[in-house]
Order: C-alpha cells, then structure tokens, then sequence
C-alpha cells in the first residue's frame, strides 16, 4: 500500500521553523523525505538543537533569518530558498509571537502593529512569495498555523485573536484561488501547546487554563506536527479552505 504521509522530493519552508510547533514540523518532514528550510530571528542556538536531532538519523535543515513581517527580508529569504531547494512545494506558515495579557484600552499602535505583523502580514507576505510559482505549476500546500483564540478570543488577547482570526479567513479565501489548480490551502489551530509563549504566562493564568481543558493537560508540539504533515501529504489531497484544530478539547466545532 502507498505511503500517502511520505514527502519525499517535496521541498517545504517553514516559519518560525528554529522552536516550538515550527520546529517539530521541521523535524517531522525531513523523517518523512522532505527537505526543509526555515527561518528564524536571531534563535541560532534553536537552529543547532534542531540540527543536532535530525543529524542523528542522517538528516539536516537549512536555515536563514529572516523577519517575516517585513516584505525586502521575505523577499530575500525566499530568493535564498529556491537557491538551496529550488522551486517550493509546501510553505507552513509557523512564525508567530504572543502579545502577552494587556486590556485592549491599555494597547498601543506599536503592540497592535507588532502582533498583526508577524501573525498576519507575515503569513501573507510569506505565501505571496511563493504562491505563484505553486499556481504556475499546479500543485502546492499552504498550511497556515493560526489559534483556536481565533474563534473564542480571550480577554487582554484582542490584536492576537483578530491577527489569528485573520489568518482563518486568509486561508478560506485563498483556497477559492488554490484548489481549482491544485493548491491546497489550510490551517492549523492549536489549542494550549507547551511552548515558550504558553509559558510565558503566569503561573496562575496556567492553572486556570488547564482547569478549562476537558483533557485536563496542554498540549505537546508533537502532537501538532502531525496534522501538518497531513495537510502537507497526499493523505490531505481534499482537504481545502479548511481549519483543523488540535486543541485539546478547548474548542468544539
């Protein structure tokens, strides 16, 4: 029987690809064939540690930094990565930042624009950078990681939830132009995942959010790489303009 999850000759990008939920989709591509680069701000040390745990079974990830809120870094960037991919068949977009837990009226221009930046602009910026070239070619996957915060929000979370509810309505209406010439354009929204930005929290905020879970536990980033390797697969062939949401139970639609 055909291994509808193997990625080889796929060629993918990722976001945020040195840590968290980047990193372990990263990681989870190269082991099912395909090859990877990511990008980053100034996280070297992430860069070594991801390197050093494929490089045990005979793998690697390329790696560059690149701010994708900013449109000449992207271009860059992506010029860099069809030099040492060639033409991209998949882009995950990963890269993302909390906005910590501030009330709305206590919110700046440079918050707002800081958060909507990076979880929005640059999820747009990044995939126009790539999307042409998988139309030209008819054939591509965009997975978009966005938040199940976008359907529920969350008080002193207002620029988060809006830039992660942005990302879904961006997948759905990009999926109109994808799918009827093969690119296949989704999301992901985690729920609580054990990350950097979960525990940059309090710990009170923790313990109350947990209590929320019917699973009664957050999440690992293991346990969302799966799902984009769904997406990026053959097994995810009709799965278009669609949200999947690991969350633990936090949201159910």
């Amino acid at each position: 029987m055909k291994n509808t999850f193997d990625l080889t000759g796929r060629r993918a990008v990722i976001t945020g690809g040195s840590r968290g939920i980047g990193a372990a989709i990263a990681e989870s591509f190269v082991e099912h064939g395909a090859q990877v680069a990511i990008c980053h701000v100034g996280d070297e040390d992430g860069v070594r540690a991801l390197n050093q745990r494929v490089s045990s079974r005979g793998l690697s990830v390329h790696a560059a930094s690149c701010d994708v809120s900013d449109p000449v870094a992207v271009t860059a960037f992506a010029q860099w990565t069809r030099s040492v991919l060639g033409e991209v068949d998949i882009v995950v977009n990963s890269a993302g930042v909390g906005g910590g837990d501030r009330p709305f009226s206590e919110t700046g221009d440079d918050d707002w624009d800081r958060i909507v930046g990076i979880n929005l602009r640059g999820t747009m910026l990044v995939t126009r950078a790539f999307f042409g070239g998988m139309v030209e070619r008819n054939h591509g996957r965009v997975i978009n990681i966005a938040s199940q915060l976008a359907y529920k929000g969350a008080p002193g979370l207002a620029h988060y939830c809006a830039a992660k509810a942005g990302v879904v309505g961006f997948t759905r209406a990009l999926s109109y132009e994808g799918a009827p010439v093969g690119v296949m354009v989704n999301a992901i929204a985690p729920g609580p995942v054990d990350t950097e930005l979960l525990r940059s929290h309090s710990a009170q905020w923790l313990d109350m959010k947990k209590g929320q879970l019917p699973i009664g536990r957050f999440g690992t980033v293991d346990e969302i790489a799966p799902t984009a390797l769904l997406l990026a697969s053959d097994a995810g062939a009709f799965y278009s303009g669609q949200t999947l949401s690991p969350n633990g139970g936090d949201v159910m639609l």
